[in-house]
C-alpha cells in the first residue's frame, strides 16, 4: 500500500463513504453467487440471479456474455455500484478462471481491497493463490469469506490453519460456525458477541440476529443443541487463546485477514462480511503516476482506465472504458485531457453500472468506476485528469503462453477480421502480432478457453467465423533498447519479428534457446515478457 501517513487530510465525507474492492477466488467457490446476494442486500436486485434456477432466470445479473451465461462462468471482469448502510459499494466481479488471469490482474490495480472466497470443503486452491500472490504484490488488504458451510465441509481450525500456511497471512475469525453441512445451523459473530441463526427455507431472506450476552447466556440453548453448543464454546474458547485478535491497521496493512463463515447461496453471512467491508476495508487510496502521486482528495478531477469492454450491447458496435476515479468530484459533461493523446474529451454520457443495468451517471468521486463508450480512443493504461500531464502506472500486460494463426472462414472477410482482432487487442481480451513476413495474424493469449471466447465473441458480435490455426511460434518478447540496435536486431531477424496493436517490435520465438541466443548476440537490445500499457 502507498505510504499512509498519518498527516493526511480528511477525505471529503463522500469520498470517505467510497469503498472499492474486488472478489477473486477459484472457479466454483462461489463468487458470482456472492456478487448477487451483495446486490441483493444493496437493494440492486429483487431475486438474486440463482446461478442455478430454471432457464432465463438462471441468467446472472452480473454476466452480460452470451458465453458467460451459456457456460456459467464469468470470464470478464464487470464494475457494480451499489449503496449499502452509509457506504457506496464499487464492486468488481473478476474472473475466475486461470485462463483470464491477465484482465483480473489488471482489475486489481483500480481496487483499495479484495473479498476472497474460499469454498468450505476444499479450501485454498491453486487459482486463489495465484490471485492472492498479486494482492500480496500490492499490499491490497483481504478480507475472507469461507462460503458453502451448508455443506460438508473442513475443520474451522484446518481451513483457518491452511491459509495461515499457504499464503503466510494472519488470520482472524469474525465469526465462527455453528456445526456444518446439514447441521449447520448459524455462526456465533465473535466481533459483536451475537447468534446469526440461517434460514432454510427461504434463500433470500436475510438470517435472524440473536442478541446474547456471552457464549454462556442460557438463551444459547434455546436455539443450539447441547452437543453442538458444547463444541462451540470449547472452539471459540481455544479460539481466542491461539488466534490473533483483529487489528484494523494490520488488516489494512496487508498482514491479516479477519474471516467470517456463511453459505452464499442461502444469503447467510453475507451481510456480517458487507458490514466488515464497511468497517475494515480502506477508503480510496492514493494511487501510483508519474511524476507524482495522485491523491483521492485533490479537487482536479482524474482517472485511469484499466478495462475496456467492447459490444456491451450488441445492437450497438460500442465500446466502454472503465475509469477508476483518483481525485476529485466528477460531473457529467466535463472536460478532462487524455492524457496519451494530448487532446480533450467531453465526457457527456458517462455510465455506471448496477449489475446488468447502466444508468446515466450525473456525478462521481474518487474511487468511484465509471464506463465511458467511446470509439477506440480510450485504452488500457490511459490516464485522464483535468489538464496535468500525469500517468497512472503500475498496469502490466504480460507476454502470451499461447499463440495460433488468426484466419477468417471466408477469404474476402480479412478486413474485417482485422478490423474485429484490434478491437479485441485494444479491450486487453488478447495479443495481436502482425508478422513483418507472410500474411494473416497471429492471436497469443495466456489460457486455451480464451481461443475459445475470442472465436465465439468473432462469430456472434461480427457473423465472422474464424478459425484458429497453430503456429510455429510458442512465445513472444517485446523488444527495446537502443534505436540502431534494435535496428540491426530487426534486420538480422526479420522472419521472427512481429508489431502490436500498438505498433511495438515484438520477437516471436519458438524455443527457449532463441531467447537465450538472442541475449548473447545482442548484448544491447531487451527482450522482455512484460509491458506498462501507457504510452
Amino acid at each position: 500500500m502507498l505510504d499512509q501517513t498519518q498527516n493526511r487530510p480528511d477525505l471529503p465525507a463522500e469520498i470517505a463513504r467510497r469503498r472499492t474492492f474486488a472478489i477473486i477466488s477459484h472457479p466454483d467457490a462461489g463468487k458470482t453467487t456472492l456478487t448477487e446476494k451483495f446486490l441483493l442486500y444493496g437493494g440492486a436486485i429483487q431475486m438474486a440471479g440463482q446461478v442455478r434456477a430454471k432457464g432465463e432466470a438462471r441468467r446472472t445479473r452480473s454476466d452480460f456474455m452470451q458465453m458467460e451465461k451459456d457456460r456459467g462462468i464469468s470470464v470478464s471482469a464487470s464494475a457494480m455500484s451499489f449503496d449499502f448502510g452509509n457506504f457506496r459499494f464499487n464492486l468488481v466481479d473478476t474472473p475466475g478462471h486461470s485462463d483470464f488471469s491477465e484482465d483480473t490482474y489488471r482489475t486489481l490495480t483500480a481496487v483499495d481491497a479484495a473479498v476472497m472466497v474460499i469454498d468450505g470443503a476444499k479450501g485454498v486452491e491453486s487459482q486463489t493463490r495465484k490471485l492472492f500472490e498479486v494482492c500480496r504484490m500490492r499490499d491490497l488488504p483481504i478480507l475472507t469469506f469461507c462460503n458453502k458451510m451448508d455443506r460438508e465441509a473442513r475443520e474451522t481450525f484446518e481451513i483457518i490453519d491452511e491459509i495461515q500456511e499457504t499464503l503466510a497471512i494472519h488470520v482472524t475469525p469474525a465469526s465462527w460456525p455453528i456445526g456444518m453441512g446439514r447441521d449447520f445451523l448459524g455462526c456465533y459473530d465473535m466481533i459483536h458477541d451475537r447468534l446469526e441463526l440461517m434460514d432454510r427455507a427461504d434463500r433470500n431472506r436475510v438470517a435472524e440476529t440473536v442478541a446474547i450476552d456471552g457464549l454462556d447466556d442460557p438463551k444459547m440453548a434455546e436455539h443450539i443443541p447441547a452437543d453442538l453448543l458444547a463444541k462451540l464454546r470449547e472452539d471459540v474458547e481455544m479460539a481466542r487463546e491461539l488466534l490473533p485478535v483483529l487489528d484494523v491497521a494490520a488488516v489494512r496493512e496487508g498482514h491479516m485477514t479477519p474471516i467470517w463463515f456463511g453459505s452464499a447461496i442461502n444469503s447467510f453471512g453475507v451481510r456480517e462480511l458487507m458490514q466488515g467491508i464497511g468497517a475494515y476495508a480502506p477508503e480510496p487510496q492514493p494511487q501510483k503516476a508519474t511524476p507524482r502521486q495522485i491523491a483521492p482528495e485533490e479537487e482536479a478531477v482524474s482517472g485511469f482506465v484499466f478495462k475496456v469492454q467492447a459490444n456491451m450491447d450488441p445492437k450497438h458496435r460500442d465500446r466502454v472504458a472503465f475509469l477508476r476515479l483518483a481525485s476529485g468530484h466528477f460531473r457529467r459533461g466535463m472536460k478532462l485531457t487524455h492524457v496519451r493523446a494530448k487532446k480533450t474529451m467531453t465526457i457527456s454520457a458517462p455510465v455506471l453500472f448496477l449489475a446488468a443495468d447502466r444508468e446515466l451517471a450525473e456525478e462521481a468521486w474518487a474511487g468511484d468506476i465509471i464506463g465511458i463508450p467511446n470509439h477506440g480512443q480510450l485504452r488500457i493504461g490511459d490516464t485522464l485528469t483535468e489538464g496535468e500531464s500525469l500517468r497512472v502506472s503500475g498496469i502490466p500486460s504480460f507476454a502470451p503462453e499461447l499463440l495460433q494463426q488468426a484466419r477468417a472462414g471466408d477469404p474476402m472477410k480479412a478486413k474485417h477480421l482485422e478490423k474485429a482482432l484490434m478491437q479485441f487487442a485494444e479491450e486487453g481480451a488478447a495479443k495481436v502480432f502482425k508478422p513483418a513476413f507472410g500474411s494473416g495474424f497471429i492471436v497469443g493469449v495466456v489460457g486455451q478457453l480464451q481461443f475459445d471466447v475470442l472465436g465465439s465473441r468473432i462469430e456472434l458480435e461480427y457473423g465472422l467465423p474464424v478459425r484458429f490455426e497453430a503456429s510455429q511460434f510458442t512465445s513472444a518478447r517485446w523488444v527495446t533498447g537502443d534505436k540502431a540496435a534494435v535496428e540491426t536486431f530487426i534486420t538480422a531477424n526479420k522472419q521472427h519479428i512481429a508489431h502490436d496493436n500498438d505498433g511495438d517490435v515484438v520477437y516471436l520465438t519458438r524455443l527457449q534457446w532463441d531467447i537465450d541466443r538472442v541475449a548473447r548476440d545482442y548484448p544491447e537490445v531487451t527482450l522482455s515478457a512484460t509491458k506498462e500499457m501507457m504510452v
